[in-house]
């Protein structure tokens, strides 16, 4: 083959590969970001991770600072506006007063999915919405608080009633090890009050587990009522940990919420 024929079937080639290019669409699907909460990390979300990432959806595992609510929901955000498309905003427990902020008018930002998290009113704390009903046990496990510097302090669960308290339906073993490597959520962070809550503008769906002793069921029910939740699930018995002992009740929903943008 001569230099101008092999030079103009490269170029051929190219243009073919182009258009081929250009007839293919975007992928539709959002991009779910999920928000660990207190006590926990972005590992919590390995089975939710799998089953999307399964399905086709593109999956950001954000990390929490767990500082200060208006300090981490700036951080989530900087996360929500490096997406170009759609956004599906996932937050499990304190996780969930970091989404509520974080997605204020974040235009591409299309679902929040609540996981046995809190919702705040602006002008409303977590540790407020924490003790609005009775049933959590949480306070008598937390160790006893660690001085920081300025003042505030990080909380632990206390190591041996870790697996009772926040895991009770993950292996024994397993808990253990979550125990050991839980990250702290400073006092100031739970008594910050909110300043903007999404979901009055944003649709969300909620899931939470029917045994939770840190959030009362009560008070899950309480605040996805006041959002008007488009869809709420409860998993009988499950512990706080909800997408950890039931991934897949998780990730279904989290998918229900995405296939509805």
């Amino acid at each position: 083959m001569s230099k101008k024929a092999l030079a103009l079937s490269f170029a051929f080639a190219l243009t073919g590969l182009a258009s081929a290019q250009a007839a293919t669409p975007p992928s539709a699907k959002p991009t779910v970001v999920l928000v660990h909460g207190a006590f926990a990390d972005s590992s919590s979300w390995d089975g939710v991770v799998a089953d999307l990432r399964r399905d086709g959806y593109p999956v950001v595992s954000a990390a929490n600072p767990l500082r200060g609510a208006a300090s981490d929901a700036a951080a989530v955000r900087t996360v929500i506006n490096s997406i170009p498309g759609p956004v599906v905003l996932v937050g499990h427990s304190y996780g969930g007063t970091v989404i509520s902020a974080a997605a204020d008018g974040a235009a591409n930002v299309k679902a929040l999915v609540y996981v046995a998290a809190f919702a705040p009113e602006v002008g409303e704390s977590t540790f407020e919405l924490a003790g609005k009903f009775p049933g959590s046990t949480l306070p008598a496990a937390l160790d006893k608080p660690v001085d920081l510097p300025g003042g505030a302090h990080d909380l632990y669960i206390q190591e041996d009633k870790f697996p009772a308290q926040f895991a009770a339906d993950v292996p024994l073993a397993k808990a253990r090890l979550m125990a050991i490597a839980q990250r702290p959520l400073t006092d100031a962070a739970g008594g910050e009050k909110a300043v903007s809550a999404a979901w009055k503008t944003i649709p969300s769906w909620w899931v939470w587990g029917g045994g939770d002793r840190n959030i009362p069921p009560a008070a899950m029910a309480f605040m996805a009522d006041r959002a008007l939740a488009k869809q709420v699930v409860s998993v009988p018995g499950a512990s706080h940990v909800v997408m950890i002992s039931h991934p897949h009740a998780v990730s279904a929903l989290i998918e229900t919420a995405a296939k509805a943008q």
